[in-house]
């Protein structure tokens, strides 16, 4: 849940596909004109660390960039610690492929013993070109190979997302920029494949939006947010594709698929107060 502070009081605005408002390269919820932008980072910390129980303050209509990465934020969840709830999480098993395709860009879900993502991009840049990561996700795993990977762009996207007020405090501190043959960043790449990792980075996110974790293996190829969106929804509207097992994978027959769509009371909760410019 994000709780917006405002002069006009408090505005909040479930983390769930429903709110999606359709924005350009970042992820936006929004309620009665209330808009959250850039949520996919702080969305990718919680389901990453499995806090699936949150309220997220913050005084702005951007969560803060930080340092590009959801970093920061795993790391600020660590910090304050988390409070054990006395009801189990569900868990959304895949049992049916669904997929979304556009062109060349496609993205699918299929069923899995375990929560997998198999991410695939085409830049034609000279330090990109074709790179794929396959991401057995645990929340280990998320902090030591996903988290700390950086938004990426080619100056003239980052110059049009700045123009279109979203990025606000944007700099090589805080994202990848490359120019035509380079990296514009004095420090480099953390990864050799930086921009790969970010996408899955930037999927998980996304998928926070279902509401429930998702176990089953994703695959992406050339996708991005929208596409992201647009899978989730068809998750939810094709109920013939899932079912629902409780912690111990006991199936859970009846469970209302309104509750999908919105994050649950469940086994964990942590609050994390943010402004702009943090």
């Amino acid at each position: 849940m994000f709780v917006l502070r405002s002069a006009q009081g408090p505005v909040s605005v479930r983390a769930s596909i429903r709110h999606v408002v359709p924005s350009e390269l970042c992820t936006t919820l929004g309620i009665g004109g209330s808009l959250v932008k850039t949520t996919e980072h702080v969305l990718a910390a919680l389901a990453g660390c499995q806090i699936d129980n949150a309220y997220i303050e913050v005084t702005a209509d951007e969560v803060p960039v930080m340092d590009g990465s959801a970093g920061p934020f795993v790391r600020l969840i660590k910090a304050a610690g988390v409070t054990k709830q006395d009801r189990q999480q569900p868990y959304l098993k895949i049992v049916r492929p669904l997929e979304v395709m556009e062109g060349e860009r496609r993205v699918l879900i299929k069923p899995s013993t375990c929560p997998r993502i198999s991410y695939a991009i085409e830049y034609a840049h000279p330090l990109i070109q074709h790179q794929t990561y396959d991401f057995d996700w645990t929340p280990q795993a998320f902090e030591r190979d996903i988290a700390d990977a950086r938004t990426f762009g080619f100056l003239h996207e980052v110059e049009y997302l700045w123009s279109k007020g979203l990025g606000k405090g944007g700099s090589l501190d805080n994202t990848i920029v490359l120019s035509e043959r380079d990296v514009m960043n004095p420090s480099g790449l953390r990864y050799a494949d930086e921009c790969v990792r970010h996408k899955v980075l930037d999927l998980i996110g996304d998928f926070a939006l279902l509401g429930v974790p998702v176990i089953g293996h994703i695959e992406a190829e050339r996708s991005g947010h929208a596409m992201h969106a647009k899978l989730v929804e068809r998750i939810l509207a094709e109920t013939d594709s899932w079912v629902l097992l409780s912690a111990d994978e006991r199936s859970l027959s009846t469970y209302p698929t309104a509750h999908l769509s919105v994050i649950p009371d469940t086994s964990t909760q942590v609050a994390i107060q943010t402004a702009a410019g943090f």
